[in-house]
This record gives structure tokens, C-alpha cells and sequence, in this order.
């Protein structure tokens, strides 16, 4: 499936990110030949709208901080210039327009996001103007296909089917580092070194 002059987005609150984000986005990079991997830090994700998230500042900041040194990523902030919600159609739609019609874009999402498409803004619209990635570990069990069938065409539900990856199973996530952080516990390891040295000094999710 290696695709030349193609990028991949992949958005989130990455409160904090960490290694877990990463290591998958280097692997579905890597299967798909991409050229490049952009995190989008959101501003208001519309699945979190009654939740508490750290100000949009310093998850951009360790957003940044940790892929500093890696040719792969590039961070993007677009999101966070606009108002309401982030919702996903408004920023591929950005791209779009920022890297013209001869760049393929790839979305990334988790195995465990596909039961939420049909509740995305505008999914079927969003499937039109980029290819949705789903990052699966082994031995995953999708059965949630027929959720989609109310919203999607079968030509849509094909081809996200098509585009289900296999990634190594990392079992971190941002909420055990919040939590790990508020009991004064090492994140050592699960989050990049600047990431760490950037909540610490920050004193972050104390």
C-alpha cells in the first residue's frame, strides 16, 4: 500500500501524548510509505466538550517537545485558531486546501473509535476528501461494521475496511499518566523525556 506525495493527520487531546501515540504512528507511516506524520492538538474535541482538558497551550507545547528531533513529525496548531468545536471534516478540509489535490490524506484513528463514526460531523462528506486509517492490534476483534451502514454507503465501509492496519498493542494511555502524575508516580518511559521534564516543571495535572 506505499503511497508517494501522501501525508497522514492524526489528531487528538494528547493530554499528554505519549509513547503509546507515537510508536503507532511511526508504524502506520511506515506500512503506508507516507511522507510525513502531522499530530493536530485539539482545541475543543466534540466527544469531550463536558470534560476538563489542560489549557491548549501546553498540550501543543509537549506535543512539539516531543517530536522535536524526528523528521517524521510536524505539529500543527490549526485547530486551535478556530472557535467551537474541532471537528475532523474542518481539518482535513484544511489541508486540503494547504497541500493541494495531488497529496493523498490518511486520517488516523483506533480500532476502538470506529463504533463513534456514525456520531462524527459529517462522516460520510469527511470519507470523501481523505482515507480513514484504523490502527488494530493483532488478533482485534472488529465486529462494529454494521453500525456504520445508517451513514456510510457500502463503498465507504469497504474501504475503511481496506485501511485496517496492524500495530504493535501498547498499553499506555494519558489518562493512568494523569493519574500516575497526581500520585506523584514516575511517567518515566511512557511519555518522551521532554514531555516529562515539561509536566514536571510545569507542575502539571497536580
Amino acid at each position: 500500500m506505499a503511497v508517494n506525495n501522501a501525508i497522514l493527520l492524526f489528531g487528538g487531546t494528547f493530554d499528554p501524548i505519549h509513547n503509546g501515540h507515537l510508536i503507532i504512528a511511526r508504524a502506520v507511516a511506515e506500512q503506508l510509505a507516507v511522507e510525513k506524520v502531522i499530530l493536530i492538538p485539539s482545541a475543543v474535541p466534540p466527544h469531550k466538550m463536558d470534560q476538563q482538558i489542560s489549557p491548549a497551550a501546553d498540550r501543543l507545547q509537549m506535543t512539539q517537545l516531543a517530536v522535536s528531533e524526528d523528521y517524521l513529525f510536524e505539529v500543527s496548531d490549526c485547530e486551535l485558531h478556530r472557535s467551537g468545536p474541532s471537528y475532523t471534516l474542518e481539518t482535513v478540509l484544511h489541508f486540503r486546501q494547504l497541500c493541494g489535490p495531488a497529496v493523498q490524506l490518511f486520517w488516523l484513528i483506533g480500532a476502538d473509535t470506529i463504533s463513534d463514526l456514525p456520531g462524527w460531523y459529517k462522516i460520510s462528506d469527511l470519507l470523501e476528501h481523505c482515507t480513514i486509517v484504523t490502527a488494530a492490534r493483532a488478533g482485534c476483534e472488529m465486529n462494529d461494521w454494521h453500525l456504520l451502514s445508517d451513514k456510510l454507503t457500502s463503498p465507504q465501509i469497504l474501504r475503511l475496511k481496506k485501511h485496517v492496519l496492524q500495530t504493535p498493542l501498547i498499553e499506555i494511555s494519558a489518562t493512568e499518566i494523569r493519574r500516575r502524575v497526581k500520585n506523584n508516580q514516575s511517567i518515566h518511559y511512557l511519555v518522551p523525556a521532554a514531555v516529562n521534564d515539561y509536566i514536571v516543571s510545569g507542575g502539571l495535572y497536580q
